[in-house]
């Protein structure tokens, strides 16, 4: 209660200063702003990078100025009353004057709407400026990846679209990972979702790849981000269409493995602000087909095999819908509100031929099938209200966030054997309520230096329910209360960080910071036939951070970072209780689990040849407490008769420290102007130093090598056609036990512009050789090995479109917040890419 009261008194105090900036008293202090949109008379089209500057009215002496925007759009801030002139320049263009423009107490905001500007007759002849962003671009603290610019994402997932992000790989499950660590921390808009607590991977999945904007990767994040994530940050940015009055979009995606649509509508008008977005997936029904084989040979007198040859057939949809409103009172306060909504459900029909043979009792070999049928769903919601102050003083500001997130997932399974191993159903549900307060503070103390500094209190409070149905004399299935489990999971996060900005002589900037987080833990298991004790954890974690760059030309940057990370277990992998949908390889959670940190050093360099961009890392991580899967063989009741068949069971521990060294690259060229080729690759080492109570286990002792590469080709024509060729290549990943799935992918889109690019058609394929794509797995151990499988059908073709309306003139877009919860387990130099 004393954290609430804490949280209570902080939002008081910034309600009486929000009460004592939007009150009257003591005279005029309003400020606000002049926009507009500049709009060629000739081509009708805007014009980007043209100047506007700022006069009084009569006056000679500019008293600021703007550049606009790629659509013509321009906005002057902090504008007191009075009558003012603009003054319009671009190149080859006589200047354009607007006079007067009158802006007063009671109406401080003035919107010119289209401006339009006539060139002279003494025009130059085949003036072109252009600017857009290119697909990739790299900043001090992140790795932007524009997904707009990406012609064959239309149609796809967020899941499609990571899988050509530099740095990041998805594997066959959807699991996502950043350098071939899969503790990354996965943001929408800066904020998490409840839906990723629920299920990070049909979460990605859900989200259709129209609906996204960019996807920003930070490895090395500084003291103001929560520590959560070993690897670092994954921001997804949707979409947001910043036009005056009313404006929106549509676009979407029809194909022959999945279909998806998306819609946004926005209003603006004067300083309120209105927006929807809603999209949808819907994969049509595929089936895998899979193999799953053991090997036990414990002694020299136990000798036997298990195989599982079959079918899994997968029906998929979701939903996404968000709302937000946003209001400036004025130039200094801002208040925002955004409602999130997430839904989704896929279902499954497993069938499969399974084989026992025992090498020395041969009485013991036995054939049976098994069919299981799932329904899986996740959904929830989050809500976040968002409020910010800005002082007189440029750059200084403070802002008060609050979330509430709620999410809920349901896992039922029905398994039917034909014989050997009792019928087993399983109803889990899961449900999430997460509560988030977050201050944060911004003083830009001179030119030279910036203090940013807050706190944050995470309240999470998590239970699943397992009602377990097993068969009674009858074979009916009844409800099984001494199998049955509930289990309540609560988590507190208490943090405050403090960060410096340093711009120093001699092009160098330096970026430290420090944070300390208190995670306090408490679990309730509770079973009727087990005497389970509740458990509790609290440590402290110290987070420093630091980052130094050196622009070594207008074209050359050196950075050197050090950053530290943390990753807390959560639900999944301390929940104490048996996990049996598949009999012969079972699953447990691990109560005791600690979290897992990892300090990571990075030299990284970055240059621009002309059209084409370099850059690239070296980096050292080494991580404490890796948290691994051990599996151990564990004896399985053959069903009424009791005999006994060897199986699996997997379980997390804190297995030891990794030391892993890896580089990464990633580049652009122009060999010819319609020509762009793209590519990066990242590969790291694995060498795991394993806790002597493990290494009985470790079977791959080698130093492992693994990487990522991406590779596009993209042609663009003066006809409004683009062309694009990619190709993903993902090697194994390894743990101390074996590896994890290769995985590489084959694409092509073709798109046409229409309408004065307000409208655009295309078609795409993936993996157009090749129906199925094959996911193999291997465990071994002391006594067992352990292979999988996974055919799954990737072949696709479809047909995507967009639209865009609206009017064509500014609104501010609303300040994104950064990292108000991305803390929990669940992976400025300009642009590089082309146009």
């Amino acid at each position: 209660m004393k954290r609430f009261y804490i949280i209570i008194a902080i939002f008081c105090c910034f309600v009486t200063a929000a009460n004592a900036q939007f009150g009257t008293g003591g005279g005029s202090t309003t400020v606000g702003k002049i926009s507009g949109t500049l709009i060629d008379s000739v081509t009708k089209k805007p014009m980007d990078y043209a100047s506007v500057g700022l006069y009084r009215s009569g006056g000679k002496a500019p008293i600021t100025g703007v550049v606009t925007d790629e659509k013509g759009n321009f906005k002057l801030d902090n504008v007191h009353p009075g009558s003012y002139k603009l003054a319009i320049t671009f190149i080859g263009y006589p200047t354009k004057v607007v006079d007067p423009v009158v802006t007063t107490d009671s109406k401080p905001d003035k919107n010119l709407g289209i401006v339009i500007v006539s060139p002279g007759a003494r025009t130059l002849k085949e003036v072109t400026v252009t600017g857009q962003k290119a697909l990739v671009e790299n900043h001090i603290d992140k790795l932007v990846y524009n997904v707009e610019k990406d012609l064959t994402a239309a149609g796809g997932n967020a899941s499609d679209v990571l899988q050509k992000v530099p740095l990041v790989a998805v594997d066959i499950n959807g699991n996502v990972s950043v350098r071939g660590d899969g503790n990354v921390r996965v943001l929408i808009n800066g904020k998490p979702s409840g839906a990723t607590a629920a299920s990070l991977s049909d979460l990605l999945k859900a989200i259709p790849a129209d609906q996204i904007k960019s996807i920003e990767v930070i490895t090395n994040p500084s003291a103001k981000y929560d520590a959560e994530g070993t690897a670092g940050i994954i921001n997804i940015v949707t979409k947001q269409t910043n036009m005056t009055g009313l404006s929106g979009s549509v676009s979407g995606g029809f194909g022959t493995r999945q279909n998806n649509g998306n819609a946004n509508i926005n209003y603006t008008k004067n300083r309120l602000t209105l927006s929807a977005n809603f999209g949808g997936n819907f994969t049509w029904p595929q089936t895998s087909i899979t193999q799953f084989n053991q090997d036990f040979h414990p002694d020299s007198a136990s000798h036997t095999t298990q195989s599982s040859y079959g079918t899994s057939r997968v029906k998929r949809y979701s939903f996404l819908g968000s709302f937000t409103v946003g209001y400036d009172f004025n130039k200094y306060n801002n208040i925002t509100s955004t409602f999130r909504v997430t839904d989704g459900t896929f279902n499954t029909n497993a069938t499969s031929m399974n084989v026992k043979e025992d090498f020395f009792e041969q009485a013991d070999n036995y054939t049976y099938t098994s069919n299981t049928l799932g329904h899986n769903s996740f959904g929830g919601f989050d809500w976040n209200i968002d409020y910010t102050h800005k002082f007189h003083k440029e750059g200084e500001e403070i802002s008060l966030s609050t979330q509430w997130s709620h999410s809920s997932i349901v896992t039922n399974y029905t398994t039917i054997f034909s014989s050997v191993f009792a019928n087993q159903e399983d109803n889990i549900d899961g449900v999430n309520n997460e509560y988030t307060v977050q201050l944060d503070y911004t003083l830009p103390i001179n030119k030279v230096l910036k203090l940013e500094a807050g706190g944050k209190e995470i309240i999470r409070r998590i239970n699943s329910t397992s009602n377990v149905f097993s068969p009674d004399s009858t074979g009916t299935l009844v409800f099984d209360p001494i199998n049955s489990n509930l289990y309540n999971y609560n988590q507190n996060v208490s943090a405050g960080y403090g960060v410096l900005t340093v711009t120093m002589p001699k092009s160098y900037t330096v970026l430290a910071g420090a944070r300390l987080e208190n995670t306090d833990i408490h679990g309730d298991p509770i079973n009727a036939s087990e005497a389970l004790s509740p458990f509790s954890q609290n440590y402290n974690t110290f987070i420093p951070s630091l980052t130094l760059q050196k622009a070594l030309t207008s074209t050359q940057t050196l950075k050197l970072s050090y950053s530290k990370r943390i990753t807390r277990p959560s639900l999944q992998y301390l929940n104490p209780f048996l996990n049996k949908s598949n009999i012969l390889s079972q699953s447990v959670g691990n109560p005791t689990l600690g979290p897992e940190t990892s300090q990571t050093v990075e030299l990284n360099y970055n240059t621009f040849i002309k059209s084409s961009v370099i850059n690239f890392s070296v980096y050292y991580k080494h991580n404490d407490g890796l948290i691994q899967n051990i599996t151990t063989i564990i004896p399985v009741s053959e069903g009424a008769a009791g005999d006994i068949t060897p199986a699996t069971l997997s379980k997390y521990y804190n297995i030891g420290t990794n030391n892993s060294f890896g580089a990464s690259f990633f580049g652009s060229i122009n060999p010819i102007k319609i020509l762009t080729i793209r590519g990066s690759i990242n590969a790291f080492t694995f060498d795991p130093t394993v806790y002597p109570q493990f290494s009985q286990f470790q079977t791959q002792t080698d130093v492992r090598i693994s990487y990522n590469a991406f590779l596009s080709g993209s042609v663009t024509l003066n006809n409004g056609f683009i062309a694009e060729l990619f190709a993903v290549e993902n090697s194994p990943r390894y743990t101390i036990q074996g590896s994890n799935p290769a995985f590489s992918i084959l694409g092509a889109g073709v798109r046409k512009q229409i309408f004065n690019k307000k409208a655009s058609i295309g078609i795409n394929t993936i993996e157009p050789f090749s129906k199925y794509k094959d996911f193999n797995s291997s465990t071994t151990s002391p006594g067992f090995s352990q292979t999988s499988k996974f055919e799954f059908p990737f072949r696709s073709v479809g047909l995507t479109f967009s639209y865009t309306f609206g009017k064509v003139s500014f609104s501010n877009p609303q300040q994104q917040k950064k990292g108000l919860n991305d803390d929990q387990k669940q992976g400025d130099q300009g642009g590089i890419g082309g146009q």
